[in-house]
């Protein structure tokens, strides 16, 4: 998320319900699991809100002269949704006038979204009209166009900003135009010409309304964060001389926020909440962990303190300085705060910022099932309110989330619709989600050579490489994959970071993964007191998902060592905790490996299969999902002669003669695929 799910990520969707564009999702409908899925609207796709940002990241809004900010996306710090008109210019808050809305949904472009919320919205942005038209103010159509995009009418928002005329004006009203306008390309759009956009308005504004420019900064922030800029960021954080592509730039991996861009607010330079939070994050970015992490914490701890306004805004940006520092239940406490404050006080934008904020924290505390509700209801509302871009990063969460679940079709369906907005909106953080997604659902099938071919340019460093906060969360996935494909050396390279990176204590569930990954890569008994260590750091984190996996490849080793009775008792434990996290993928493989010590596991194979051997049946169904003998000896840990040897039997005793006549037989004794 920062994005930092299970692995820290580390995301998935937000569009608007009614048509949408080519390849675009623009609604989510029930599948036949009872899950949902992306469906193709018929018209054009809602557009992301600017500004939106991932869990962790700020997102910026123009702040009244009260202080206070009007945001709706991750928000920088702020005393609530409301403010009032700044230096008298009309630039009021977007819920001054009337209820913000919760999370219903509304018409692509915003002109009528059949709610009474947004009949609220959007009686107050046409009064406003209404007083501008007739006095001809420039800075009341962008003041109404700011309204218009946080009551999630970004196409009405546009149009306003078309009307009010502001070439040729002063350098002030200029700049409030390019700051909305930036927003909005944030909201749906290629970030980076948001984040150019947003930079212009921090230049034209920086005499005349410091805050302001304050929150387009934050707001180029949330653009390059989102395009995978790491002195990009820096640059918008700390602007100064040669900041961009200095060497300076060193983030710390999987320190990561998570969300789209949305909505960003702009509280003044003196507020103590952004102060902190920019403070951090810059010393994040410069990979002193530590003194950023103290920072951070700051703006946690902050957040709900008496005499501290207890906005949206101010929370979303402690949950994504919790997720930063890595304190996942301050992380989901703060965002769960936001979504409530939200729904009741608006704006509108704000809700599906939080719920993304929300169901990324839930994905990296291992809680799946809670993290896809959340994104599933965080799909529907971005999509209702025209933030496409955190569409892209909902879909990406819920990709992550059926990767665990099991359900290949859930993952491939989340995926692509999160990479068709990803590719030509430039959103890098989407893109790894999503890949990082399908090398999972791969791993959990045992298809260890595309899981590998997957993650392997995900944890390098650099341009086209995968997104610089995420890295360090898909390593121990990678290391599984390599290790197991032969590709030590790969697996060694990777995880001598990964030992630095966990050392810095921002992932509770980083000790255990590396004890784990370093057991894949050790030889011999040197493997166990490793297992046992992950273990033990397991019962300190929690997790069931991460603790099932590491209990399932102690399970699998002891099998190999011939060591078949305390290999059924970690396998059992792993079993359990994989089908109590709703992990059913990986609760077949462990129940695959549970008959191959001699243990009549549940759903024992019926008819001819059961005519078979724990082994033979592993290879059968291999060899029924198109391996090869050499994958199957790849995936089982043997040799591709011991594969053949047992193929042959099988097909002797099913009297079967191809590998093709043999996945029919297979397809008719199971109603459902079991993945060994």
């Amino acid at each position: 998320m920062p994005t930092t799910t299970g692995e820290l990520p580390g995301s998935t969707t937000e569009s608007v319900t009614g048509p949408a564009r080519p390849g675009e999702p623009s609604a989510v409908l029930p599948a036949g699991d009872g899950r949902t899925r992306a469906a193709e609207p018929p018209g054009p796709t809602a557009r992301p809100r600017a500004g939106s940002t991932r869990p962790g990241e700020p997102s910026t809004v123009p702040p009244g002269n009260d202080g206070r900010t009007e945001s709706a996306g991750l928000a920088l710090p702020a005393g609530g949704a409301e403010a009032g008109p700044a230096n008298g210019d009309g630039f009021a808050g977007a819920d001054s006038d009337g209820p913000a809305s919760g999370s219903g949904s509304g018409t692509a472009d915003g002109t009528a979204d059949g709610t009474a919320d947004g009949t609220a919205d959007g009686t107050a942005v046409e009064t406003v009209v209404g007083t501008a038209v007739g006095t001809g103010s420039a800075l009341g159509l962008i003041d109404a166009a700011e309204r218009a995009r946080l009551a999630g009418r970004p196409a009405r928002a546009r149009e306003l900003l078309a009307r009010a005329g502001y070439e040729g004006a002063p350098d002030v009203v200029r700049g409030a135009a390019q700051l909305v306008n930036g927003q909005l390309g944030l909201q749906d759009g290629p970030v980076a010409d948001a984040r150019e956009v947003l930079l212009l308005a921090a230049e034209l504004l920086a005499e005349a309304e410091p805050a302001r420019a304050l929150a387009a900064r934050l707001a180029a922030m949330e653009a390059a964060w989102a395009m995978g800029d790491a002195a990009a960021c820096l640059e918008a954080l700390d602007p100064g001389p040669g900041r961009r592509g200095s060497d300076d730039v060193n983030p710390v991996a999987g320190a990561t926020r998570s969300g789209g861009p949305d909505h960003v607010a702009g509280p003044p330079e003196g507020d103590g909440g952004v102060a902190a939070y920019r403070a951090g994050m810059s010393a994040v970015m410069r990979g002193r962990l530590d003194t950023g992490r103290t920072r951070l914490r700051e703006v946690v701890d902050g957040a709900g303190a008496a005499g501290v306004p207890d906005g949206p805004e101010s929370l979303l940006l402690a949950g994504g300085a919790a997720l930063v520092a890595g304190d996942l239940a301050a992380a989901c406490r703060a965002s769960s705060r936001a979504l409530a404050v939200a729904r009741a006080r608006g704006p509108r934008i704000l809700v599906a910022q939080a719920l993304e904020r929300l169901a990324y924290g839930e994905l990296r505390a291992g809680r799946h099932a809670r993290a896809r509700a959340h994104a599933e209801d965080g799909l529907r509302t971005a999509l209702a309110a025209g933030q496409s871009n955190l569409v892209a990063h909902h879909h990406a969460i819920l990709a992550l989330a059926a990767s665990v679940e099991g359900s290949q079709e859930a993952v491939a369906e989340h995926a692509s619709a999160a990479e068709r907005i990803a590719a030509p909106h430039g959103l890098a953080q989407a893109a790894t989600l999503s890949q990082w997604a399908r090398a999972r659902a791969d791993l959990a099938r045992g298809r260890l050579p595309e899981a590998a071919a997957r993650l392997g340019p995900l944890v390098g460093a650099g341009p086209r490489h995968g997104h610089f906060a995420l890295r360090m969360l898909a390593v121990p996935c990678f290391v599984e994959a390599a290790a197991r494909t032969g590709q030590a050396e790969a697996a060694r390279s990777a995880l001598a970071e990964f030992t630095h990176w966990a050392a810095q204590g921002a992932d509770p569930q980083a000790p255990a993964q590396l004890a784990r990954c370093q057991a894949l890569l050790s030889d011999g008994d040197g493997c166990e007191p490793l297992y046992a260590a992950a273990l033990a750091h397991h019962e300190e984190a929690g997790g069931d998902f991460e603790r099932g996996r590491t209990q399932l490849l102690y399970g699998a080793w002891l099998r190999r060592r011939r060591r078949p009775g305390e290999a059924r008792g970690r396998l059992r434990d792993a079993l359990v905790s994989f089908e109590r996290g709703g992990a059913l993928g990986w609760a077949a493989q462990t129940r695959a490996e549970l008959r191959a010590t001699g243990d009549a596991a549940p759903a024992e194979p019926v008819g001819p299969l059961a005519l078979l051997t724990p082994q033979q049946l592993r290879i059968a169904r291999c060899v029924a999902e198109g391996a090869t003998n050499r994958e199957v000896a790849l995936r089982l840990s043997v040799s591709p002669r011991t594969v053949d040897h047992h193929l042959r039997n099988v097909f002797a005793a099913l009297g079967v003669r191809s590998r093709v006549e043999l996945s029919r037989w297979v397809d008719r004794a199971e109603k459902t695929t079991a993945h060994p």
